[in-house]
């Protein structure tokens, strides 16, 4: 493997006025990612309390059926010690662990918990939060895959409730099994094509949920690191939350209020609306038979009029403390959750999660905490070795494809091939024409407005007949040099598909399907430094 650093070509405002912006820093967040930051917030998680012995019980409990390694389960003892803290990530549960950014974003939470345990001396653990209380199941029920140069989106042909929870959503395995072998078929037989299908064809085998498929993958592609894994749905896990739903609860108020006002701070300072936050929010959902319902608040009451939910405060804190498998979080409570949760260090996240989560210093405050430090994830470009191949034999870079390159190469090798005389014959035989029926449209005159009519309509249709040829021509030209002319398409869209970062499009064993299993192990040994690069890997 070959490393090289470049610009990123998408650049964030948010990304770039945390890593480049000190008063941006300090106005909407309590850390920033130094050496000194770290010291300062290990001194403060010292002087909170956690459930630590409780949480430890319930992330061995989610992940016993996924299949604890010895490190995780040294990770799970080492996560009671008094002065243990966590790295944490978390991502949404997607079909063959969602796009590449989920691997990336976990691979950062290693890292970066393996150096500050070198750092600070003491245990820091590995945690990945899967949001499996999110309902939008059609953010995560599809894959991409790219066919003869093009980006085919492809979605699983199951129907599914309305605000289900991806932790409730059941698949059918038959229709799962059949949508995962399509997708492989597309890939090409490799040498290890059989070992990467049928790991994931035994996952399906095990689970039947999105969530329980995701951490099955994801835990067999990270288990040797001990990363360990929660999910956000998970009923012991709600229960261990269930006095910090009521915390959330009786500051409701207070923390839209402050979400609201920092976010207005926030459009006005040029960086947009992350949340849309509104002064009635709750930032809680009600896990209905219907699914999950969102809460407002109305004259002192709890209420989701689209189902008719009515909740005093009282009533709600009753369901938080015997209940609380009924209550969710959304994306602006899920961080304060995390935080009363777990004695995080760093959060690991992507441009978007730095985005609102800048708007919710003061929801922190509220809640008498502070945020953790906020740290990017780090960002990948894969590269395999037959579009590595194609750069080197069109001297292009990564960065020139991704800045259109591919495109403007194909259509200087297509006028290369292209035969000008052919094109200029018919561009003659057009012109004559028109004039043969310029001579034919003077001897009618004026007079004869019909044939003049029925003349036109005549050259019209020759002027198609002498496009269709044109094209005809481009399409055998093409046709002709199909294989040299599709090296273009394919090498942009690998690289930047859509216009967009492949690690945004692509799952994992796209890659996987090519170079095996050990992939992500060898890019765990990489030496990968998180400084704001955009990292390309030549495989």
């Amino acid at each position: 493997m070959k490393l090289e650093k470049i610009e990123s070509p998408i650049q964030n405002k948010v990304l770039h006025a945390y890593r480049h912006n000190e008063t941006f820093l300090h106005k909407y967040f309590d850390y920033g990612n130094e050496d000194s930051s770290y010291k300062q917030r290990v001194k403060e998680l010292k002087e909170r309390d956690f459930k630590r012995t409780e949480l430890a019980n319930v992330i061995r409990e989610f992940m016993t059926p996924f299949g604890l390694s010895s490190t995780a389960n040294k990770h799970i003892d080492d996560l009671m010690r008094d002065d243990a803290v966590t790295v944490v990530g978390g991502q949404q549960a997607g079909v063959l662990t969602g796009p590449l950014y989920s691997v990336h974003k976990a691979i950062t939470v290693i890292m970066h918990a393996k150096e500050q345990r070198e750092t600070l001396g003491i245990p820091v653990i590995p945690v990945f939060w899967v949001a499996g209380e999110d309902h939008d199941l059609h953010e995560i029920n599809h894959v991409y895959s790219e066919v003869n140069g093009q980006v085919i989106k492809e979605q699983i042909q199951d129907k599914f409730v309305m605000k289900l929870m991806a932790s409730d959503a059941q698949f059918e395995r038959d229709k799962m099994v059949d949508f995962v072998k399509g997708i492989f078929e597309k890939f090409g037989e490799t040498s290890h094509t059989e070992k990467c299908l049928t790991e994931v064809l035994e996952a399906i085998d095990k689970e039947m949920t999105f969530t329980g498929f995701f951490v099955r993958l994801m835990n067999g592609f990270f288990a040797d690191e001990g990363l360990l894994f929660i999910d956000a749905a998970y009923g012991p896990l709600r229960t261990l939350e269930s006095e910090y739903f009521c915390k959330l609860i009786q500051a409701s108020g207070d923390i839209a209020s402050s979400i609201v006002e920092t976010e207005k701070q926030f459009q006005f300072d040029g960086f947009g609306i992350p949340i849309d936050a509104q002064e009635d929010a709750t930032n809680l959902f009600y896990v209905h038979e219907t699914g999950r319902m969102l809460l407002s608040r109305r004259d002192g009451e709890f209420v989701n009029d689209s189902v008719g939910i009515q909740f005093t405060e009282e009533k709600l804190l009753e369901i938080a403390k015997n209940q609380p498998t009924f209550l969710s979080n959304n994306v602006a409570s899920r961080p304060l959750m995390q935080e009363l949760v777990f004695p995080v260090l760093a959060f690991i996240g992507g441009a978007g999660e730095l985005a609102y989560w800048a708007v919710l210093k003061n929801a922190f405050h509220h809640l008498g905490l502070k945020m953790p430090i906020f740290v990017p994830r780090m960002s990948i470009t894969l590269v395999s070795r037959q579009t590595e191949k194609v750069l080197r034999e069109n001297s292009l870079t990564v960065e020139e494809v991704m800045g259109g390159a591919a495109t403007n190469e194909k259509i200087a090798y297509l006028e290369k091939l292209r035969d000008d005389n052919f094109i200029e014959e018919i561009n003659k035989m057009e012109e004559k024409l028109a004039m043969e029926y310029e001579r034919l449209s003077e001897w009618f005159g004026q007079e004869e407005k019909m044939m003049n009519e029925l003349l036109q309509q005549n050259l019209s249709y020759h002027a198609k007949q002498f496009n269709y040829l044109k094209h005809k021509y481009e399409d055998t030209l093409y046709m002709k040099h199909e294989v040299a002319i599709r090296k273009f398409d394919k090498m942009a869209s690998e690289l930047f598909p859509n216009g967009q970062l492949q690690e945004r499009i692509y799952h994992p064993y796209v890659y996987l399907n090519q170079y095996g299993p050990s992939l992500i192990k060898d890019l765990l040994a990489l030496p990968l430094e998180n400084d704001g690069s955009h990292y390309v890997i030549y495989l």
